[in-house]
C-alpha cells in the first residue's frame, strides 16, 4: 500500500472481529467484538477501517450495517460497552483493500506503478462468499464480480473467468468433514484448470487454506486431480509493484507457487 501512496496504519488495541457474523438476530452481544474495533478506529481519529481479510471484512461490515440501520440495537450495544470512552455512532466506514484499490487509488494509477508486470500469468480470480454476499456487504456484483479481474489486468496479468469464482469453498466444514472441502476444491480448482489458469488468487484465509492445504486430501479422493498453486491477490500485487520477495512468505504454502512464478520470470 505504501508503494501505492496509501499510508496503512495498524489499529491500536484491536481485537478479534469474531471471525463470522452471528446469525442469531437477537444476539447483540456477538456484535460487540466487531463494533469495538470500529470504536478503536474512531479513537484514532479515523473514519475508515480497512482489512485485507474477507472474513473480517464481512463480519465488520455487517455489524456496522446493523448499527447504522437499527438505532435500538446500536443503543443496546453501546450500553454493553459502558466502559468505552466514546459511544459508537455508525461513523466509521468498513472497507476491503480491493475497494480502496478500485475506488480510491484507481487501476490506471496502479498500472503506472507496476515495475514487474505479471506477463504470461493466467490467474483465476476467486471471490468465494464473503466479498459478495449478502448484498449489504458485497463489494461488487454478487453474481459476476470483476474487481479482482480488473486488478490482475492492471498488474499486467491475464485474468481467467471461470464458473466457480463465487462458489463456496466449504468453509468450516474443513474442521470435521475435510472430504466435503476436498470435493469443493476438486470442483473449484478443476474449473480453473479447465479454463487454462496457472493459479487461483484469493482474499480469504479460510479459502486459501481449503483450496491449498486440502489438495492432498483431494488427490486421495480424486485420482484425476492435478495440484495447482493458490496465492493471495496481495502477493501478486507485491510482486508486480516491486516488493521484496522476503515479504511474500511463499514458504507458507502447501502447494508451492514459487516454481510457477519463477518459470514466468516473476521471481
Amino acid at each position: 500500500m505504501d508503494r501505492l501512496g496509501v499510508e496503512a496504519v495498524e489499529l491500536e488495541r484491536w481485537n478479534c472481529c469474531g471471525t463470522v457474523y452471528s446469525l442469531s438476530a437477537d444476539d447483540l452481544m456477538r456484535q460487540v467484538a466487531p463494533i469495538r474495533n470500529l470504536i478503536r478506529a474512531k479513537e484514532g481519529g479515523n473514519s475508515q477501517l480497512m482489512t485485507g481479510c474477507s472474513m473480517c471484512f464481512n463480519t465488520l461490515k455487517r455489524a456496522n450495517h446493523r448499527a447504522r440501520t437499527n438505532e435500538e440495537d446500536l443503543a443496546r450495544m453501546n450500553a454493553f460497552m459502558y466502559d468505552e470512552p466514546v459511544d459508537y455512532e455508525g461513523d466509521v466506514d468498513v472497507l476491503h483493500v480491493l475497494e480502496v484499490v478500485r475506488d480510491q487509488i484507481g487501476f490506471d494509477a496502479i498500472r503506472e506503478r507496476v515495475v514487474k508486470p505479471l506477463e504470461g500469468l493466467r490467474v483465476a480470480c476467486y471471490y468465494g462468499c464473503m466479498l459478495v454476499r449478502p448484498n449489504e456487504a458485497a463489494i461488487d456484483d454478487t453474481e459476476n464480480p470483476s474487481v479482482l479481474e480488473d486488478l490482475i489486468t492492471a498488474l499486467g496479468g491475464e485474468p481467467v473467468d471461470f464458473s466457480h469464482k463465487t462458489e463456496c469453498c466449504g468453509a468450516h466444514q474443513t474442521v470435521d468433514k475435510p472430504e466435503i472441502v476436498a470435493d469443493k476444491t476438486y470442483g473449484i480448482l478443476g474449473a480453473a484448470m479447465a479454463q487454462g489458469a496457472d493459479t487461483v488468487a484469493v482474499s480469504c484465509p479460510l479459502c486459501a487454506f481449503n483450496l491449498d492445504h486440502r489438495q492432498e486430501t483431494t488427490l486421495k479422493l480424486h485420482s484425476d486431480f492435478h495440484t495447482m498453486p493458490v496465492v493471495y491477490f496481495s502477493q501478486l500485487m507485491a510482486i508486480a509493484l516491486g516488493g521484496s520477495e522476503s515479504v511474500l512468505r511463499l514458504d507458507l504454502h502447501h502447494t508451492p507457487p514459487a516454481p510457477l512464478l519463477a518459470g514466468k520470470g516473476l521471481l
